[in-house]
């Protein structure tokens, strides 16, 4: 932190905060799960809050990947130029070892 120039009071400067707004949420858990899970908590040197967190983070996140990923294979579908050509053989014959 850099020293305040001569003269300036500490009230002088603006400081802007923003709030966070999060959803208090109630789960049901078996107890023997909970202390499982507190234990590891524990062990990673964070909370079980903060581990839940994390976990509806990367998976919502994996989703919404997933999601755009599924939306852009049928664009390209809609868009491609390419043609499928007729059956050679019946399914057995292109399967033959």
């Amino acid at each position: 932190m850099q020293p305040l120039p001569s003269g300036q009071l500490i009230a002088d400067l603006h400081i802007y905060t923003y709030p966070v707004y999060m959803k208090n949420v109630t789960i049901a858990l078996d107890e023997s799960l909970f202390r499982e899970a507190r234990r590891i908590a524990t062990d990673r040197a964070t909370t079980l809050n903060a581990m839940i967190r994390k976990f509806l983070e990367e998976l919502t996140e994996r989703e919404s990947r997933a999601a755009k990923a599924r939306r852009r294979i049928v664009e390209l579908c809609r868009k491609t130029q390419a043609e499928v050509g007729p059956r050679t053989g019946s399914r057995d014959e292109i399967h033959e070892r």
